[in-house]
């Protein structure tokens, strides 16, 4: 193997309190022949120190401290923004694991395909059909793979963090949002919007302890990156679009509150019990409504509470005549159903969108006129 695959390559490997798994994983890395490893310590505690004592002692290692935790997102950005400054004249990076997931000679391979396929990003990607494999990982992955689907993207691992970059799209990913586990998928779509062709190669698939020591929080990272796609799709589209999205998922939240408040109320109070189930299920959506058309859809610059002032100054009116129209309509077929109670305010709610939109354009997120 030549020489200059592992003196034209970067290894960045970011970390939170390590153990034995850290060193035997610069040990081949430094064995192997690579000659720059980028390693971030992000944040981790004294007793986990002697990894990194143990990295710093070969001359191919840097080890960058971040000295608090600040996430996985923000340690390989850290990583990517270090070899910029000082290593321009690269071919690219790799990016790996410290947990000893991700073989050296599948490293290497993803290093030498990076630079045989000329502007291609790799992605080492496990194979989850495989007897063994975490239940959480491969219940995360699928879902998330189907996801991607949603977007044009076919891959089979969307959770590797084995990765080789090329040089030239360091940059460009350095300026992606996301600062935890988010941040790998949002690379992901973005490759995708910025037009960055990715291959897979099929790596060794190593989970030792059922990943116990995994930072991976099931519940609270898969949030993140569930987010960061809603958010993607919403920014993809145009202003009218991301509003109906964003509308959409509103009205799903609240006839959701709305069906499961009618039922429980509609026995005991059925002539008032669509007024106070509209009143319930528009406060819970309309918070939701308004911080997603602020900060995604309108992109809104100005005051915070401004703006939510405005918002509500329409929204409860607007409540008050979807209400008022719903109850009539109901009390005039005599419907004790939730059900068609629930058909009846979406059929009036859609008839208010147009109108709403409108107001929240020209008023409630507004900008203003820069003299």
């Amino acid at each position: 193997m030549e020489k200059s695959v592992f003196s034209s390559v970067a290894v960045v490997l970011p970390s939170l309190n390590p153990d034995e798994k850290l060193i035997k994983v610069v040990s081949e890395l430094v064995e192997a022949g690579f000659e720059k490893i980028i390693i971030v310590n992000d944040g981790s505690d004294e007793d986990h120190a002697g990894p990194f004592e143990y990295a710093m002692s070969f001359s191919q290692c840097v080890v960058i401290d971040h000295g608090i935790n600040k996430g996985k997102g923000r340690a390989l950005k850290t990583a990517f923004e270090y070899i910029l400054e000082k290593h321009p004249d690269l071919a690219g990076v790799v990016t790996i694991d410290g947990d000893g997931q991700h073989l050296t000679k599948d490293i290497i391979t993803c290093s030498e395909r990076m630079l045989e396929s000329g502007e291609k990003v790799v992605l080492g990607c496990r194979n989850f059909d495989l007897p063994g494999i975490p239940a959480r990982s491969v219940a995360g992955n699928k879902t998330t793979s189907r996801m991607f689907r949603l977007f044009g993207i076919k891959l089979s691992d969307t959770q590797t963090g084995l990765r080789a970059i090329p040089m030239i799209y360091l940059k460009r990913f350095c300026e992606i949002s996301g600062e935890r586990f988010e941040y790998e998928t949002n690379m992901l779509l973005w490759m995708k919007r910025l037009g960055i062709e990715f291959v897979e190669q099929t790596i060794e698939t190593v989970y030792e302890d059922d990943n116990v020591r995994s930072h991976y929080n099931a519940v609270k990272d898969s949030w993140r990156i569930f987010k960061v796609m809603f958010s993607f799709l919403i920014s993809s589209c145009g202003r009218i679009f991301r509003f109906l999205l964003s509308s959409l998922g509103s009205t799903a939240l609240d006839l959701l509150v709305f069906y499961f408040a009618v039922d429980l109320l509609m026995p005991k109070a059925a002539n008032t019990a669509t007024v106070y189930a509209t009143v319930i299920a528009r406060a819970c959506s309309s918070f939701f409504n308004f911080n997603t058309n602020n900060a995604l859809v309108f992109n809104n610059k100005d005051k915070y509470s401004k703006a939510l002032a405005r918002y509500y100054a329409l929204c409860i009116p607007q409540t008050i005549v979807s209400a008022g129209f719903v109850t009539i309509i109901n009390y005039l077929m005599q419907n004790s159903l939730p059900t068609l109670a629930t058909i009846i305010k979406f059929i009036v709610d859609t008839c208010l969108f147009l109108i709403s939109y409108q107001i929240q354009k020209r008023w409630v997120f507004a900008k203003k006129n820069k003299k």
